[in-house]
């Protein structure tokens, strides 16, 4: 009865020691990885500032779970960000001598889109767009100091 606990014990503990971060094999392969979920909370942000906008019917189920796909993938694209994988992309080499004011940058878009996932809930446009605003304001502030 010890042995199965003791090993299960032991995978848990060896799996509690690996890094967070995703591990990848080249540094395309960690380019790809973040380009990839910043374009997947990008399309359905977009999705949201259409109806924000007024270009597209409110839809507030529709908008909650837009907003909710933007909050899990709001937390991807940053594992992506190994040293290494600036060249042949619009990431500036700032973000590796600058990293914790970029992790910063990345924790405020992170709580912001938090604040929109909150707001689409109540399906109250008056509470969504500031919520949405504020998103698009840490995006553009990030791609300010760190895209070409």
């Amino acid at each position: 009865m010890k042995r199965p606990f003791l090993a299960t014990a032991l995978v848990v503990g060896l799996l509690a020691s690996l890094p967070a971060t995703a591990q990848f094999q080249k540094p395309a392969d960690a380019v790809k990885y973040r380009q990839s979920a910043f374009s997947v909370m990008g399309t359905h942000f977009g999705r949201i500032g259409a109806m924000v906008q007024n270009k597209v019917p409110f839809d507030a189920a529709a908008l909650a779970a837009n907003a909710e796909i933007v909050a899990t993938m709001a937390k991807l694209p940053f594992a992506g960000f190994v040293d290494g994988t600036a060249e042949g992309t619009k990431a500036l080499p700032v973000i590796w001598t600058q990293r914790a004011k970029f992790d910063a940058g990345a924790e405020k878009m992170q709580a912001a889109v938090l604040e929109l996932n909150a707001a689409a809930k109540t399906g109250d446009m008056a509470k969504i767009r500031p919520a949405f605003g504020a998103v698009g304001t840490t995006c553009k502030g990030c791609h300010d100091d760190y895209r070409d």
